[in-house]
């Protein structure tokens, strides 16, 4: 006597998903089973392939799977879990095939929110993502030159604009539709108008996430995003000494204000190593972590400070940052796994919402 479809089925109904709180058939993310013999097949599906709790998940499954055997005084079986993926979200976007929009902001300029949105796009993408990245500074763009665009020449397909693809990822920016040295002597309703047709002209076509790089401040940008789409949450940049701390906690008050899930906290610049090997907090590491801890969010993660990646972003070759050192590949896909680790519990759990604005 052998297992059953049944059987596995009951034992995986027992398995939770860590994060998200609820069991594996509940939740639609097992997709298949086999039983032949002594061999048992399962086929899961997880909510991002930048899931962080993986080995967890196919350890309870071993585990729940043996136990079910032993009950009914079967053989132990041998337990194949194969994962696949499949990022939730999107159900109400008006930008057809994007299944989450994640705004980067920022209480001030200066922290590295540019950097930080390059490396969680790509790293995204290389842990097999579909990723678009949308340069949301209309005043003062920097993804070009982050992301190699210097020489590239925009195309369009009627009034349709066609991303930039570098890097495993899809990108625009203005600063490749105008004079490199025009300045942007924008009133509000024109930078409205320019990131709308940025945003909702761009042929982004199927993505798990869309970047959005927003302005320092809480101007106008942030405002046209909300109103446009129901926004994923939002992902805050600080730098950890206490006068980024405290325009960060505007940020985060803009976005509860607009009620834009607020998914974790980047402590960018968080250290620096110095060429004597010896670590130098320059700006008192840890400040930032204290102060997501203390208005109760997600600490995703503390990028250090490395002159490698100042080249890359230089020299506009943003996939060589997880390139320099095991150490830093490790923190920045760490980074990347903690955020999707936070939209898959904000989309699961039906947080996704296009805020309201009202002015008084």
């Amino acid at each position: 006597m052998s297992l059953t479809n049944e059987h596995l089925m009951e034992a995986l109904s027992t398995v939770q998903d860590p994060d998200l709180g609820r069991d594996l058939v509940t939740l639609g993310m097992v997709k298949n089973t086999e039983c032949e013999g002594n061999d048992v097949k399962i086929h899961v599906e997880l909510t991002t392939p930048a899931c962080p709790m993986k080995d967890r998940i196919r350890n309870d499954i071993v585990e729940a799977v043996k136990k079910k055997a032993s009950e009914n005084q079967m053989p132990e079986p041998i337990v194949e879990v194969e994962f696949s993926a499949s990022v939730r979200g999107g159900e109400n976007s008006p930008l057809a095939g994007v299944r989450n929009v994640i705004a980067v902001g920022a209480g001030k300029g200066g922290v590295g929110k540019s950097s930080v949105s390059v490396n969680l796009a790509v790293g995204l993408a290389r842990l097999g993502a579909r990723v678009g990245l949308l340069d949301g500074d209309i005043y003062g763009p920097s993804l070009e030159t982050m992301l190699g665009l210097g020489d590239t020449t925009p195309t369009a397909r009627g009034n349709m604009l066609d991303p930039f693809e570098v890097a495993g990822i899809k990108a625009m920016t203005i600063a490749r539709l105008v004079d490199p040295e025009k300045p942007m002597i924008w009133r509000g309703p024109m930078a409205h108008k320019a990131f709308s047709q940025l945003l909702n002209q761009t042929t982004w076509g199927e993505l798990d996430y869309l970047f959005v790089d927003l302005p320092p401040g809480t101007g106008d940008v942030p405002l046209s995003l909300a109103q446009q789409l129901p926004i994923t949450g939002s992902v805050i940049v600080c730098t950890p000494q206490r006068v980024a701390q405290d325009d960060a906690r505007r940020a985060v008050r803009m976005f509860q204000q607009l009620d834009v899930k607020v998914l974790g906290v980047v402590e960018n610049m968080s250290w620096f190593i110095g060429d004597d090997g010896r670590e130098y907090d320059l700006f008192g590491r840890g400040g930032a972590e204290t102060m997501a801890a203390g208005m109760n969010l997600p600490f995703l993660g503390a990028v250090p400070m490395h002159m490698q990646m100042r080249i890359n972003a230089d020299e506009g070759t943003p996939a060589g940052n997880y390139d320099i050192d095991e150490t830093i590949t490790a923190t920045l896909e760490k980074l990347c796994e903690s955020l999707a680790q936070q939209v898959s519990i904000a989309t699961m759990s039906g947080n996704m919402v296009q805020p309201t604005i009202s002015v008084r």
